[in-house]
């Protein structure tokens, strides 16, 4: 490859290299910004807010709770079906200081492809939103999966949010269809049983595998590709090289809808903004535009993270034109050129 040809179209003030080899695993760059920015928030969903610090304890209180109230060992693959809710930051980062390799899900699967990939991965725990875990009930006999994990939408607010916004996806909304999942533990007890404990910190090589990101854009079915930690250190530090030159650390308030469990949005919002002690505002359902946009109208957003499709479909919508646009310096698109 003719390195030269890319560096040539550079912008003058871009490095033309970046160090890739700073940190050994993602949870040593995740253990050191947490403490930085510990009372800055990290991340909003449906008006809740969580600070670094409780991202720290929370996950790993749960790094705990595999350690210590399951079979799972170093190494396990654990499937984290989940949209963008607070519980998925707590839940990856914490399966990865258990040592875990994350097999990152998509919520929306049929049965049919949850079977394919927890078999393909060799899941052997599952953690899943309880809008889906009927058809985790039906699927998780047909896998090795031993150990489930269950969680409702609110599940990280107060009591009286947390409340109100379940009862109305269960009863009103009719979102959560009853389920039956033998052994199952809710993620609120998951957290309970793990906190006060100190889960024992698992050495992570460059080499090793972080995540099993599984991609529909092939022929047949998807297939798993082996991210290690070197991956995605690499992929956060480049990235990181072009958006800081639009960026204050402590400072950015990004949008973002697009699923965490898909790569593009994890590297920017989990990783990127974790070195840059960024607040992200998670998005649930981007698909329900009036939604979205009553989320992010009167937040100062300074980042914005989406795809083409997105941001043709919010402009086509005027209460999102006219939003207050004032704070806002970069904007991410992926996929293809943003039209």
């Amino acid at each position: 490859m003719n390195i030269e040809f890319f560096q040539e179209r550079y912008p003058e003030d871009y490095p033309k290299t970046v160090d890739v080899n700073q940190y050994s695993s993602v949870i040593e760059i995740f253990n050191e910004f947490v403490k930085k920015f510990a009372d800055k928030p990290a991340f909003t969903c449906l008006g809740q807010s969580m600070t670094y610090r409780e991202l720290d304890e929370k996950s790993a209180a749960f790094a705990s709770y595999l350690q210590s109230s399951t079979s799972l060992k170093a190494g396990d693959r654990i499937a984290v079906m989940l949209p963008n809710v607070l519980q998925y930051p707590v839940a990856v980062f914490g399966a990865m200081r258990a040592g875990m390799i994350v097999v990152n899900t998509n919520p929306l699967y049929t049965e049919r492809e949850m079977e394919h990939q927890f078999n393909d991965a060799g899941a052997k725990a599952l953690v899943v939103l309880a809008n889906m875990a009927d058809k985790a009930q039906k699927v998780v006999p047909k896998t090795d999966v031993k150990h489930v994990i269950v969680t409702n939408v609110g599940d990280m607010h107060g009591l009286v949010k947390r409340t109100l916004i379940n009862t109305v996806l269960k009863h009103v909304k009719k979102e959560v269809p009853d389920f039956s999942i033998p052994n199952s533990v809710s993620f609120r007890d998951a957290l309970s049983k793990g906190a006060g404990k100190t889960y024992t910190p698992v050495p992570a090589k460059p080499e090793d595998v972080a995540i099993l990101q599984y991609t529909g854009g092939t022929t047949g079915v998807a297939k798993g590709a082996m991210l290690t930690q070197a991956n995605i250190m690499a992929n956060m530090t480049q990235c990181k090289a072009v958006f800081e030159k639009a960026m204050n650390e402590g400072e950015e308030i990004a949008v973002c809808p697009l699923p965490l469990y898909h790569i593009y949005a994890f590297t920017v919002h989990c990783m990127v903004f974790l070195q840059a002690g960024g607040h992200n505002i998670l998005i649930p359902n981007p698909r329900d535009l009036p939604g979205f946009i009553k989320a992010i109208s009167g937040v100062k957003f300074t980042v914005f993270v989406g795809l083409n499709t997105l941001f043709v479909g919010l402009c086509n919508q005027e209460v999102f034109r006219n939003l207050d646009f004032s704070s806002l310096k970069l904007t991410v698109s992926g996929g293809m050129a943003l039209t």
